[in-house]
Formats: C-alpha cells, structure tokens, sequence
C-alpha cells in the first residue's frame, strides 16, 4: 500500500521552493505571536489557550492541510502529468493511499511542531494545553489530509473549495453556529485534546467516542472514495 517512488515525487511536489515557503509562513507566524505575547502578557495558561485554539488550530492547522492535501495531487492532475503515473504498474489505492502518508506527514510536521514550540513559549506547557493541542493537530492532519486529498481528486478548484471550509465554516460558522461545530474536524480533534489537557481550557461540543469515530470514518472514507475516483479517472483515459 505504500510506493516509495510515488512518496519521493509527492515529497520532491510539496517541497519545492515556492510551496515549502507558503507552509513555513504561518508557522513562522504563530511562533512570532507566541514571543510577542509571552514577552507582553507573560505566561497565562487562558492566553496560551486561546492563541493556540484561536490561531494554531482553527487557522494555521486547516490551511496548511489545504496546501499539502490538494497539493499532493491536485497540480499533477490539472496538468496531465498523472498520466504518466497512472500508466506506471501501481495500484490506483496504493497511489492514494501513499499520497495520503505524505500529505499527513506534512501537515503535522508544519503543524504540530509549530504548535507545540508555540505552546512551551507561551506557558511552559501549564497544564499540558501545548501537549493538548500539540495532538489536537497531529489528530486534524489526518483527517484534514485525507478530505483535502479526496478535494484534490476530484475537483479542479479544490484549493478554493478547501479555503471555503477551513476559513468558513470551520472558523466562522464552527464559532457562530452550534449544529455546524458537530461536523467540524476541528471540535473532534478538540475532543482528544480535552481528555490530555488538565482543567477546562480546553473544550469540545463533541463527545470524546463521537470524535473518535467521526474522525477515523472521513479519514477512511475520504481516502476510500479518492482511491474510486482515481481509478475512473484511469479508465477515462483509457477509453
């Protein structure tokens, strides 16, 4: 299920100068955040919380699972270059599912490191938020890689749609809108970090066993459908 060759390319694809700027800015960003609040605020574990809720996992998280879960894919269908993987003797599943690995491990490392040094700077990890959300985002890239990825399949504007939900309706209608925080990545992965977090600083209007299957159901069937759609794509071709 796992094709180094396919991994090295989506590596060498996400990487690449100009991208690898886009996904180190907003980390950049958020440590910056994080040194100009500690040395004005000092450590205060409310504030901690608020910056690495607020900023990290309601904005930095989903964007950077946009950027690497459509560009895993997405670029390389927009300008026929998969056809020549398509044509290579690799299973269409395989091709997802490595892609999938890659995107997830981009995510986490542009996200979850950040997130965590942000969080030590802030509070010295007071009780456990820096760990708390550190593996609120580690849970998110998953499930934002695979229904990114899944965008990136599927749609030629998958970057735009991505925007869409990460800004709207996860930062935005999650905020405003009660029934919309039920069907937002980020209240499930709030729902692990509120079982690790000391205290109630860290919050979740969804049910910890909720969350669980939720996230692993989209990861699975995100990835699942992808894989399809790739294989259609194939047989288009080939007709």
């Amino acid at each position: 299920m796992y094709d180094p060759t396919v991994a090295r390319l989506t590596y060498r694809a996400l990487l690449g100068r100009r991208r690898a700027l886009i996904l180190g800015a907003l980390p950049l960003l958020l440590l910056v955040i994080a040194v100009a609040v500690r040395a004005l605020a000092g450590a205060d574990d409310q504030t901690a919380a608020d910056v690495l809720g607020g900023f990290a996992l309601a904005t930095m998280v989903p964007i950077i699972g946009v950027i690497a879960g459509t560009g895993a894919i997405g670029p390389e269908i927009d300008d026929g270059s998969v056809v020549y993987l398509l044509s290579k003797p690799i299973k269409r599943p395989t091709i997802i599912f490595t892609k999938l690995i890659v995107a997830v491990a981009v995510t986490m490392v542009f996200s979850a490191v950040p997130t965590l040094l942000a969080g030590l700077i802030l509070n010295g990890n007071g009780q456990q938020v820096a760990v708390a959300y550190t593996i609120a985002a580690l849970v998110a890239s998953i499930a934002y890689a695979a229904l990114f990825l899944l965008l990136g399949t599927v749609s030629r504007h998958a970057v735009v749609f991505g925007l869409v939900y990460a800004l709207v309706w996860e930062a935005l209608f999650g905020s405003l809108v009660p029934g919309a925080r039920t069907l937002s990545v980020q209240q499930w992965s709030l729902a692990v970090a509120q079982k690790v977090a000391d205290g109630d600083l860290v919050t979740s209007d969804v049910g910890l066993p909720t969350a669980i299957v939720l996230l692993a159901g989209v990861t699975v069937l995100a990835t699942w459908y992808a894989g399809q759609k790739l294989r259609s794509l194939t047989l288009a071709g080939e007709e």
